[in-house]
């Protein structure tokens, strides 16, 4: 049976190459794609989206959303990205438009009509915030929430502590995370290492000879470039096209478990930190206070720790050809 999905995404190079795998999808059916400010703002990711919505060949609407987050001024991924959020290669507008309604109404009547829906976030939360907001019962409309986001084990990608998509609205982060929604938690860790793609990879994906390939590789190339300056490693990294292929395969995330997550919203040190009761430790005496929501509501998040890397790429290939 098809599955049907809606994507909540902000528009960066690794956002598109993920939006090209669901609609090549013949496993899923792309209900809506919703736009969040994040990696560049709305505007920009939205031009984006329906450009590569459009380059796909695919017919699926796409509706703008939040141009900032719950409680604080955007910040954004440009230096990561380029300022288009494509690489700066000046790809033109497409002939599509938006709908007219806004994303966070599109997310509630999406669910609806189609109960049982996969989510895939590969941005801030702030939609996702908004609609759960204003009309909780989607929540139970939800069957998978597969988030790209957050640092459960190790460091943070924008700061020593914190993921870019949770460090920039981590007040939807915390509401969404402690909604009672059934997440999957994809973190930055694992694009990292093997995951990334190398330069054989790359010369694999061009020999395609498709424009989509062309333009996975080319929109990327700042974002090769910044992932090398930030970690030392070289090759391009793709954090939600990884999300995205245990979306459509879960089997490839390779070992995971459940636990309580919480968001740092009030330090200035590690705004956005996933923190994570890896140790189901939230019970004990010294924590109880602080985990006292955990306790009660019993919401635990399904946490990926690692993935089957020549799966991944395999499923990327084959969404290329």
């Amino acid at each position: 049976m098809t599955r049907t999905l809606l994507i909540d995404t902000d528009g960066g190079s690794d956002d598109v190459v993920a939006l090209i795998m669901a609609l090549r999808s013949p496993a899923v059916r792309v209900a809506a794609i919703t736009v969040i400010a994040g990696n560049v703002p709305v505007e920009q990711a939205t031009r984006n989206v329906l450009y590569t919505v459009e380059l796909s060949g695919a017919q699926t609407p796409v509706y703008a959303g939040a141009a900032k987050p719950l409680l604080r001024e955007l910040m954004t991924a440009e230096w990561f990205h380029g300022k288009d959020g494509l690489g700066d290669h000046g790809y033109a507008p497409a002939s599509r438009k938006t709908e007219s309604a806004h994303a966070v109404d599109a997310i509630i009547q999406t669910v609806q009509v189609n109960p049982g829906i996969e989510i895939v976030t590969l941005g801030p939360l702030t939609n996702l915030a908004l609609a759960i907001g204003k009309e909780p019962r989607i929540i139970k409309a939800i069957g998978r929430c597969i988030v790209m986001g957050g640092a459960p084990c190790c460091e943070g990608n924008v700061t020593p502590a914190a993921e870019f998509n949770i460090w920039v609205d981590p007040e939807a982060a915390k509401m969404v995370f402690r909604a009672g929604l059934a997440i999957e938690m994809v973190g930055w860790h694992l694009c990292r290492g093997t995951a990334a793609l190398n330069t054989q990879d790359i010369e694999r994906i061009l020999a395609l000879g498709t424009p989509l390939a062309e333009f996975v590789v080319r929109c990327n190339s700042v974002a090769a470039e910044a992932y090398r300056l930030q970690t030392g490693e070289v090759g391009i990294s793709l954090p939600d096209p990884i999300s995205m292929a245990i979306a459509l395969r879960p089997e490839l995330c390779t070992s995971s478990s459940m636990h309580y997550v919480d968001v740092e919203t009030a330090s200035d040190l590690t705004r956005g930190m996933s923190v994570v009761d890896r140790l189901n430790v939230a019970g004990d005496e010294r924590n109880r206070d602080l985990w006292a929501w955990a306790l009660k509501t019993k919401v635990k998040t399904h946490i990926c720790w690692t993935i089957d890397v020549a799966g991944w790429k395999t499923a990327l290939y084959a969404a290329l050809a």
